[in-house]
């Protein structure tokens, strides 16, 4: 993890519910929504982001760290309350950054109302059900096992060691939360919206990116295609040697296109 002066949380009230914020960097925001497994601490990515763009990462509610909220029983539901997170600060049209089942909150959100983003960046993004392969059936893992099925090669990947801040007591806590979480958001049907296809094709002015591991075994690069077709104008980025989390195990090149893209 980084050295803490480049990152602070803080807790926003809404609706009387408490979020729980990681804010770091300057420049113009960027709103990154992390993947089912939490928030994986601040890596090399984020530094690199951070130097133009004011990076707001908040912590999914139910997820191990921001309380649970009730009324908050799908990942449509989870995107509504992030859209109203944004009315609240002000924020929108925002840039947006979503990981895994992060990139599915941003897919529901543009599908709902695409004039909130400037820009859309889905990294192995959940939420659409792959026309080829299967999404990774997380919940027959444990925690350590699926955390290692997200990279094509553990031992050779920058930064593996560091995801989570180790595998310790306390983050097997919080990943179980966070599958717990998961879970209750995402089980039926597994981890995709059958609905969503279509409704992104409403999207018609939504500069999109989308970057995908050519190996990855979490989400199947044929997600990928499927969201390209279905986004107007989206342009796919597939990275060689590469599972679910490009963003490490191929850093020059993930941060290369998204600096591009957002600039």
């Amino acid at each position: 993890m980084a050295e803490k002066a480049q990152w602070h949380q803080e807790t926003v009230n809404l609706d009387g519910a408490e979020l729980q914020v990681i804010k770091g960097g300057a420049g113009r925001p960027l709103l990154v929504l992390h993947e089912e497994m939490g928030h994986p601490g601040w890596l090399k990515w984020h530094t690199e982001l951070a130097r133009e763009h004011s990076l707001i990462i908040p912590l999914h509610p139910g997820f191990g760290v921001s309380p649970r909220i009730d009324w908050i029983w799908n990942v449509r539901d989870l995107a509504g309350f992030y859209a109203r997170f944004l009315r609240q600060q002000k924020l929108n049209p925002i840039d947006v950054i979503g990981f895994s089942l992060g990139g599915w909150v941003a897919a529901e959100m543009a599908a709902n109302n695409q004039e909130q983003f400037r820009r859309m960046v889905l990294v192995g993004a959940a939420g659409v059900r792959p026309p080829q392969g299967e999404i990774l059936d997380i919940f027959q893992l444990m925690a350590p096992a699926e955390l290692a099925a997200s990279v094509l090669d553990p031992e050779n990947t920058p930064e593996f060691d560091q995801l989570y801040g180790g595998i310790g007591p306390a983050a097997f806590e919080l990943w179980e939360e966070a599958r717990a979480a998961t879970a209750r958001l995402a089980w039926v049907p597994y981890m995709h919206n059958p609905s969503l296809p279509h409704l992104l094709r409403v999207i018609d002015s939504l500069p999109t990116l989308l970057v995908w591991g050519r190996e990855d075994r979490v989400v199947p690069l044929s997600a990928g295609e499927a969201y390209q077709q279905a986004i107007a104008g989206s342009r796919l980025v597939v990275l060689d040697q590469c599972g679910h989390r490009p963003e490490i195990e191929q850093n020059a090149a993930f941060v290369r296109e998204v600096k591009g893209f957002l600039s």
